[in-house]
């Protein structure tokens, strides 16, 4: 199956056949494609929490406005932003950068100066902003893989942020929640998997200049 061929098929799913899992080879691989996500300045401000346990699972249908995919799915994915791009982040990052490259810190000091230079704006809301849109990359590249592994996936923003939070017990002051992501296997009756792919004609969507 081609990529073309892959999203094609591909649909936000409403119900997942709860029998099925995804292997964990395959989940790793498209895992694997979310950390070789693109990111601003690479600095990758966010995380993922991979829900696959039964039990957080249920506690976490409640906070869903639609939760027929999470009672459903085989696992589901959280991206947590940050909130704020400390020093000691930065410095963390500078020394991954020397082990994995093999280069002394100090020859990164003008690349360090220019994150330096951004991160430390005092607006807290373009930080979380800008954290929230690397995020988002993600996800993209976590549906496109999963997409060619032939495993269906739904993003969920139709949650209580608050709710969600604090059942996944995360330190609000420092990181939020800023989108879900179901994975799992199309159930037969979910009627919307045989609905024709509603899109834009290519004259209203792209224009060449």
């Amino acid at each position: 199956m081609n990529y073309l061929e892959a999203l094609q098929k591909r649909y936000s799913v409403k119900k997942f056949d709860s029998t099925k899992k995804v292997d964990s080879e395959v989940l790793t691989r498209i895992l694997q494609a979310g950390k070789l996500s693109a990111s601003s300045l690479g600095l990758q401000p966010y995380r993922l929490l991979i829900i696959e346990s039964t039990e957080m699972k249920q506690k976490l249908i409640s906070a869903y406005h639609n939760p027929s995919q999470i009672s459903t799915c085989s696992h589901l994915v959280v991206l947590i932003s940050k909130k704020n791009i400390d020093e000691r982040y930065v410095d963390g990052y500078f020394r991954h950068i020397s082990e994995v490259r093999e280069v002394g810190i100090e020859s990164l000091s003008l690349f360090r100066k220019n994150i330096d230079g951004y991160t430390q704006n005092p607006n807290q809301q373009a930080i979380e902003s800008w954290a929230e849109k690397q995020s988002y990359i993600v996800l993209g590249n976590l549906m496109f893989a999963a997409a060619l592994e032939q495993v269906d996936t739904c993003p969920m923003e139709g949650f209580k942020k608050k709710e969600i939070e604090e059942i996944l017990e995360i330190d609000t002051d420092k990181e939020g929640v800023t989108v879900t992501l179901a994975l799992g296997y199309r159930a037969e009756d979910d009627a919307f998997q045989h609905l024709k792919k509603v899109r834009k004609p290519e004259e209203k969507l792209f224009k060449f200049i």
